[in-house]
């Protein structure tokens, strides 16, 4: 799905490079279409260098934008804000990458009718292969929802959900990849105890990653049902799932779901 609105990046890290690349690459938008103001000469030559055009100031991303993605953390959100109050044009749909920060926090600062759509993405966007939740606003249109849609597909999956889910949803998918990478650490660890190399468990262990995810994705087969094709009865992998169960493995994942959630109602406040 091709659009023609002209997107603003107000702040240009890793997450911002990789939504305008899918971007570029799917032919979503146009190089020509996209602008950013980040602080950071480096990121703004990034951009440059990518076909955008970037801009000095954050009033001059206003004017250059249609819609504008603010992707900048959390914590300097208030303060990147700031020299926008009364410059972004009142059609502009206001779209949030930042976690923990509700759709009134941009609201209160760029006015109450702002049209705001709250977006937690993932880090594995960075391939292609992220994993995003869309949470419009409550001024927003359906056209706002499908515009943010087409952005975030470009680089993944994309769920609508409403905003209350959001900080469940940054317990799983937006911290989600740290899991898993956590996973292969402690799985890397555990095989080279049981006498492998590192360099032979981490690629064994990368592609059993690869390979799960992929099954899980195309099998149309739920994790339970994929789980019990793997576990014979006495053996190997039944011993390792008992394991897991008796050292308290599904309670450590619950601890660690709710940490995430609390911590992202914490950064809302």
């Amino acid at each position: 799905m091709a659009v023609e609105m002209r997107l603003g990046f107000l702040g240009f890290g890793n997450m911002g490079r990789a939504i305008a690349g899918g971007l570029i690459e799917r032919q979503t938008m146009r190089p020509g279409q996209l602008a950013t103001f980040d602080v950071d000469e480096a990121k703004r030559a990034a951009a440059q260098a990518m076909g955008m055009k970037a801009v000095s100031s954050a009033e001059s991303l206003a004017e250059a934008c249609d819609a504008l993605m603010v992707a900048v953390k959390p914590q300097n959100a208030a303060e990147a804000l700031e020299p926008l109050a009364g410059k972004l044009a009142p059609s502009a749909l206001v779209i949030s990458i930042c976690a923990g920060l509700s759709t009134a926090f941009f609201q209160e600062r760029l006015g109450s009718g702002r049209r705001v759509i709250r977006v937690m993405p993932n880090t594995p966007a960075l391939v292609g292969a992220g994993a995003a939740a869309v949470a419009p606003g409550k001024n927003c249109v359906q056209e706002d929802i499908d515009f943010a849609k087409a952005i975030f597909e470009s680089v993944g999956l994309v769920q609508i959900v409403p905003e209350s889910a959001m900080d469940a949803v940054t317990a799983l998918s937006g911290s989600g990849p740290a899991y898993f990478f956590y996973m292969v650490e402690c799985l890397v660890r555990a095989a080279q105890e049981e006498g492998l190399t590192e360099e032979q468990a981490t690629e064994l262990a990368k592609q059993t990653a690869l390979g799960a995810g992929r099954l899980l994705l195309e099998s149309g087969e739920s994790a339970g049902v994929l789980r019990q094709r793997v576990t014979s009865k006495g053996g190997t992998t039944e011993a390792a799932l008992r394991a897991f169960k008796e050292h308290g493995f599904e309670e450590a994942i619950r601890a660690g779901v709710a940490a995430a959630a609390a911590r992202s109602r914490e950064l809302g406040r």
